[in-house]
Order: structure tokens, then C-alpha cells, then sequence
């Protein structure tokens, strides 16, 4: 058996712990807490049950718009460089408005630069779970991890960035909107960080469902949904005829051996399924500036090598096991 076909076979292996709820246990311990959670109704209090889960839920955030075509972007993660590259190709685009979904700080040097950026760029950014945690004057980043060795590298960049971050910079983060609602042709868009439940929540591609993407845009009165925080992008068109996208992080590649990062760019289009034309777009920067810029503030050679090689070297436990397969560690 080769190297590789070892990997994947343990990569596969149960390692007898599941989660509950973000924190891995013992199999018989969760066995004993599932055996006692939940309730059992009665049919007629289950269908009932059942409507209020899918009930529509009122959102008062204001419907920005309308546009025909977006640029959004999310997990900047301090790379100032690529944030520059993405607002000058949207500008070439003749984007309408370019939306941020959040995590400005975190594996990059010099957390302060993007903030220039985004404002000259009159971007709109919604408050992800690192802007919360800054704001806040949190001890940690609350990315939601659960490996000692993703926590080992989380807290090592989220030090880093706190250290970085000026009061004011981080007031401004408390300032941010935590969603964002879009007009885009006859569609609407929401605008999250992690997912409409939790600014934490990871939608992979691998182990998101369409029913459970269904009910998320039924709840919410919404026709695409549109988030980040996995670092990882995807597109779904659902049986309903609605969307998601994940536009994946533009302050490192994709987990593909390359170095280009991503964004998502979104078109009114009748033609489209939805009215909605949706890229993921790949975006090439000047990763050896941002290399110099990492080194020159003494972080990780770990992250270093990410940016370098387009492989992701840190925060890998996270991944399901499809998306862990794919990469090269």
C-alpha cells in the first residue's frame, strides 16, 4: 500500500469520538447523551412542531440595492495584498457593490492595512466571528474549532492580530452589521459569515445537505444565500431553484496546490437558473509581498508555507473527510 492510499484509509478510519456539541468525546458518551435527549410528541404536535421549524422568521435588516452585478469576498485574514488585487478586478468587473463577509484579521501581517482599503473601496462588510471576538475583547477567535492543533495555531494568529488591532479599529468592528440583505435582479441575497444560525457554523460543500440549505432560505425569505468561513468555496443550485455559495477566503488559497485565492461574483441573468449567475473567481496577487510582510512580523513558517504552496498547513482537523482528501496533508 502506497503513501497515499494509507492516508486515505486512515483518513477514513473512526477514531471513536464524535461531537457534542463542538467538542469531541468518547462514542459511549455521546451514545448515553442521544439516548436521552430530545422528546416524543404526539403527531399532531410533531406536524405542528415541524410548521414552526419552518415558519418563516422576521428580519429587519434592510434590503440593499438593487444591483445587477456583485463581488463578494470573505476571510481576508489580514492579506491586504489580495483584498487590493480583488477591489482593483471588481472595479475592472464594474461591480455595483462588493461586499465582505467578515474575518478581517487572522494568519497575515499588518491587520490594519485592510481598513483603508475597505473604505476606499466603499465596501460593505459583515461582522464575522473574528471582528465579534476583537470587538468583544475576547480570549480567542471562537472559529470553532475543536483539534488542539487547529486551536494551537488559531490562538497563535488571533494573538498576533489583537496585538495589531488599534481601539479604534476594533470599535469599528463592533459597528458591523452581522448579516446583509441584497437585491440582485429579481433575487434576494443574504449575506452572512458562517451560516444565518451562527457566525461559527461550517457549511462545506461535503456535509451541507440541500433540504437543510432549503429550509435555511425558506426560514429566512431569502433566494441565495451566500457565506465564507470554511475557507473553502462552493456552489449549489437547489431543486427550489434558489442558491448558495460559499465564496471561499481571499487571505489563502483554496487548499488546491495553487496560489490563487477566491472570491464569488453574482449577476442578475434571466437566462440563469433563479435569475442569478453565480463564478467562484480565482484571484492571482503578489504572494511573495505578503510572504515578505509575514516573515518580517515573525509568523509561523507554517502559514508562510500555506500562502507558498497553495496547501493548507494549519487548521486542517476541521475538514470533513472529502475535503481533507483533496488537499495534501
Amino acid at each position: 500500500m502506497n503513501d497515499l492510499a494509507l492516508f486515505r484509509r486512515r483518513l477514513g478510519a473512526h477514531r471513536g469520538l464524535a461531537t457534542l456539541p463542538e467538542r469531541s468525546v468518547p462514542l459511549a458518551e455521546f451514545r448515553r447523551a442521544a439516548a436521552t435527549a430530545g422528546v416524543h410528541l404526539a403527531e399532531p404536535e410533531r406536524r405542528a412542531a415541524i410548521e414552526a421549524l419552518r415558519a418563516p422568521r422576521p428580519d429587519a435588516t434592510p434590503v440593499e440595492g438593487p444591483f445587477r452585478r456583485v463581488a463578494v469576498c470573505g476571510g481576508v485574514y489580514s492579506n491586504h495584498v489580495a483584498l487590493a488585487a480583488f477591489l482593483a478586478l471588481a472595479e475592472r468587473r464594474r461591480s455595483d457593490a462588493v461586499y465582505c463577509l467578515g474575518d478581517l484579521g487572522g494568519f497575515g501581517p499588518f491587520p490594519e492595512r485592510v481598513r483603508p482599503l475597505l473604505d476606499e473601496g466603499e465596501v460593505r462588510v459583515v461582522q464575522g466571528n473574528y471582528e465579534q471576538s476583537l470587538a468583544s475583547g475576547a480570549e480567542d477567535c471562537a472559529c470553532g474549532y475543536t483539534d488542539p492543533r487547529d486551536n494551537h495555531f488559531a490562538a497563535l494568529s488571533y494573538r498576533y492580530t489583537a496585538a495589531k488591532c488599534s481601539a479604534g479599529f476594533r470599535a469599528w468592528m463592533g459597528s458591523l452589521p452581522p448579516r446583509r440583505r441584497a437585491r440582485l435582479g429579481e433575487a434576494e441575497l443574504l449575506l452572512v459569515h458562517g451560516s444565518p444560525r451562527r457566525v461559527n457554523e461550517f457549511l462545506f460543500d461535503s456535509t451541507t445537505p440541500d433540504d437543510f440549505l432549503e429550509l435555511l432560505l425558506a426560514v429566512e425569505g431569502a433566494d441565495v444565500l451566500v457565506c465564507t468561513h470554511t475557507g473553502l468555496p462552493w456552489t449549489r443550485r437547489l431543486p427550489s431553484g434558489r442558491a448558495a455559495v460559499n465564496v471561499g477566503a481571499l487571505g489563502r488559497p483554496a487548499n488546491d496546490g495553487r496560489q490563487a485565492v477566491r472570491f464569488a461574483w453574482l449577476e442578475a441573468d434571466p437566462e440563469a437558473p433563479g435569475g442569478v449567475a453565480i463564478e467562484v473567481v480565482p484571484l492571482d496577487y503578489d504572494t511573495a509581498a505578503l510572504i515578505t510582510g509575514m516573515r518580517s512580523e515573525g509568523l509561523p513558517e507554517e502559514f508562510v508555507a500555506t500562502i507558498a504552496s497553495g496547501w493548507w498547513t494549519t487548521c486542517l482537523e476541521i475538514l470533513p473527510p472529502r475535503e481533507r482528501a483533496s488537499g495534501r496533508f
